[in-house]
C-alpha cells in the first residue's frame, strides 16, 4: 500500500452548528483525525536534502522491521508577504511553497516504498514543533530526521539538536 495525502483547508472537518441551539457554533478549524493504520508508526522529516534521504531509507527499514506505517512529513517553507495598506500596521500573509506536491508525486514514483504503507503529511511552521505534533498526533514509536550541516545549523542550531531537547517520543538522528 501507498499514497501520500495533502490537507489542503477544503479538506478539514469543521463543526457543525445545531440550528436549535441558542449560541451558533464558531467555525473553527481542526487538523483531521489521523489514519489508525498509521498509530505508533515511524515518522520521518523529508525535505528532499541528501541527509533527509538517508533518514527516510532508515525510517523506511525501521517501519518494515516493526511492522509499521510510515509517516513522511514535509515541513513547508512559507514565505512572508507583507502587505501595507495606507496607515494601517503591515500584515505577514503565508504564501505556500509548493515543494511538497514535487515530493510526493517523486515518492510516489519510487519502487524504494513499496514494501512499506506510507503516508505524506505537509505542514508549515516550526519544524521541530510540527514533527513532535505529527508524532504525538499518531502516536510515532520513533520520529527520524537527518542531520544538519553547515553555516545555518551551528548559528540557529540544528533541527536534530532542537527536536532531541524537546521531543516527547524517541528521536533518531541520521548523520
Amino acid at each position: 500500500m501507498a499514497g501520500h495525502e495533502f490537507f489542503e483547508p477544503a479538506d478539514r472537518k469543521r463543526p457543525v452548528a445545531d440550528p436549535t441551539a441558542a449560541e451558533p457554533l464558531a467555525a473553527e478549524e481542526t487538523r483531521p483525525t489521523c489514519d489508525p493504520a498509521f498509530k505508533h508508526g515511524v515518522v520521518v522529516g523529508f525535505d528532499g536534502s541528501t541527509s533527509s534521504e538517508r533518514a527516510l531509507a532508515y525510517a523506511i527499514g525501521m517501519a518494515h522491521r516493526s511492522r509499521a506505517g510510515l509517516i513522511i512529513v514535509h515541513v513547508a517553507n512559507r514565505l512572508p508577504t507583507t502587505v501595507w495598506a495606507g496607515c494601517e500596521p503591515p500584515v505577514f500573509v503565508d504564501v505556500p511553497d509548493h515543494r511538497t506536491e514535487v515530493l510526493g508525486l517523486e515518492l510516489a514514483c519510487a519502487d524504494y516504498l513499496s514494501e512499506v504503507p506510507w503516508i505524506l503529511v505537509e505542514r508549515g511552521g516550526d519544524i521541530c514543533h510540527e514533527l513532535e505534533e505529527v508524532g504525538r498526533e499518531y502516536e510515532a514509536d520513533a520520529i527520524v530526521v537527518g542531520s544538519t550541516h553547515g553555516l545555518v545549523g551551528r548559528i540557529f542550531g540544528s533541527v536534530a539538536g532542537r527536536l532531541a531537547k524537546r521531543a516527547q517520543r524517541p528521536v533518531v538522528v541520521i548523520p
